[in-house]
């Protein structure tokens, strides 16, 4: 399929991908797809204003009715998952069954918000007070901000706005500046399904396109209850401290630095699949990639080889064609840090197995690189740091106390994963003097988590939480609830406070 025939299926129009100053280009071969217009700070604060009018409307709608919005969006994303999957191919440059994978997140998460819009619940508490009655309630907590980033152009926005749409919030999204299309397209089947809903508040959901002034003026508004924003560390240290400072609430989702632990018990023709995978998917732009190998030194000669030659075989090029596994980086850019990152690795004393550049000839204006296998004497300061491209650092361990301590000597704590048939290694990896990361795995890579539990990380990762488990707490607000039905007035702990009687 042409790039102009994917915007169409997509349900973008040429009035909407043309004619503006923002250009769109595709990794796949650095052609420009689309230039958009661009929205300025009066449009942000107009989209606020709009956002905390519906908010007004929306949160008296019962929750269980404000799933049905969702349930529809659910439908509309099925009838709609391979032209949005291709869009998300084409215009961030992964391979097609991951973008096709990304959209059916979002069904996931809409399929799961459903079910919570009929489990946003409370306690019962009992009281100390004879005639009282306790009880803790949630309730909508306001316009939601959602920022996100190019490698994952859609499920993120997915994740925050169907639990927020069921809490009672209106959403707000700021896509990537490199991934905007996506971002519009979203919302095309967003208003096919608010047309069918019939009844919601103009507003409930907007798009707003532009680069990162956009995203500080919502952090920096009062409107924007929550400000849910994913990308780097640097990024989420702005974010956080803007929304710290006017005491609204952030749901960060940031750098991940995260590792594989293999075991002497390991399968290792397991192993080798969950790290091809995890290492090289998405061009190494995930998250929630594999960066750091430590292997224990009785399987390392028999593993290391077995995976360059699985790297030497990998097949890159176009990731719309069938059978390709690495597609482009995003831009020049993020090839000039992987060069960096290898140069630094060599000079630290490691082996470098592959990160060439590929494919010039046929994609001049874009960037295939071939993934990386770096062998390290040390767990040094590049290995620590996230770079966001197809580096693998390997690392050498004895026990495995040594493996945790170097698992857990990184700033970042998102994804982590042991690989073991040792129940006393797999529970130690599990347990509190284990993984410090916010995901741990057994038997599994670190990367392509499921909607059911609570995505997120510890330490520069941000702390945020987003998708299953109790994520939707993240966007209402508590409220703790005590109710005398009684004649008397008895005071907690038990206090005395008598006051004079008064004259008559």
């Amino acid at each position: 399929m042409e790039h102009a025939e994917i915007l169409t299926a997509a349900g973008l129009a040429p009035a909407t991908v043309e004619g503006g100053s923002l250009a769109v280009t595709t990794p796949i071969d650095g052609t420009e797809i689309a230039s958009l217009q661009e929205h300025s700070s009066e449009d942000v604060e107009a989209a606020l204003v709009l956002a905390e009018a519906a908010f007004a409307q929306w949160r008296n709608v019962p929750a269980p009715r404000r799933g049905e919005l969702v349930r529809l969006i659910g439908d509309e994303l099925r009838a709609n998952k391979d032209a949005l999957g291709a869009l998300v191919a084409l215009e961030c440059g992964k391979i097609l069954q991951e973008g096709l994978g990304e959209v059916q997140e979002m069904i996931d998460i809409c399929d799961f918000a459903v079910g919570q819009s009929r489990q946003l619940y409370g306690l019962t508490i009992a009281s100390e007070r004879p005639g009282h009655a306790m009880r803790e309630m949630w309730h909508p907590m306001g316009v939601c901000a959602i920022v996100t980033a190019f490698n994952f152009p859609v499920a993120p926005w997915c994740w925050n706005a169907a639990l927020a749409l069921v809490c009672g919030d209106p959403v707000i999204w700021k896509p990537s500046e490199k991934t905007p299309l996506t971002a519009l397209a979203t919302q095309v089947i967003v208003d096919r399904a608010l047309v069918r809903f019939g009844d919601a508040p103009e507003g409930l959901s907007q798009v707003l396109i532009g680069g990162v002034e956009i995203g500080r003026q919502l952090a920096e508004s009062p409107k924007a209850a929550v400000v849910s924003a994913t990308g780097s560390t640097r990024m989420g240290q702005s974010v956080g401290e803007v929304v710290a400072k006017r005491f609204g609430r952030s749901i960060l989702e940031l750098g991940g630095n995260n590792a594989m632990i293999v075991a002497p018990s390991a399968d290792l023709e397991m192993a080798v699949r969950a790290i091809v995978f995890s290492a090289v998917g998405t061009a190494g732009q995930r998250c929630t990639t594999l960066r750091r190998l430590i292997v224990h030194e009785d399987i390392y000669d028999a593993l290391i080889p077995r995976l360059q030659a699985t790297y030497a075989g990998l097949p890159i090029g176009d990731p719309l064609v069938d059978g390709t596994l690495v597609g482009p980086l995003i831009d020049q850019q993020a090839r000039t840090a992987m060069v960096a990152a290898l140069d630094r690795a060599t000079a630290d004393g490691g082996t470098v197995f592959g990160g060439q550049q590929v494919l010039r000839d046929e994609y001049p204006d874009a960037i295939y690189v071939s993934p990386a296998i770096v062998e390290m004497p040390a767990q040094t300061d590049v290995v620590r740091e996230e770079t966001f491209a197809p580096i693998l650092y390997v690392l050498r361990y004895n026990e495995l106390s040594e493996a945790i301590a170097i698992h857990n000597d990184v700033p970042q704590g998102l994804s982590s994963c042991i690989f073991s048939t040792n129940v006393r290694e797999t529970e130690t990896f599990l347990s509190a003097i284990g993984s410090d990361c916010g995901i741990a795995n057994v038997n599994i890579g670190p990367s392509g988590a499921e909607i059911g539990g609570a995505f997120g990380g510890e330490k520069h990762t941000g702390g945020g939480r987003e998708s299953g488990s109790d994520a939707w707490r993240g966007y209402m607000r508590r409220q703790t609830q005590t109710i005398n039905y009684s004649t008397e007035l008895p005071l907690a702990q038990g206090i005395t406070f008598d006051t004079p009687k008064t004259a008559k």
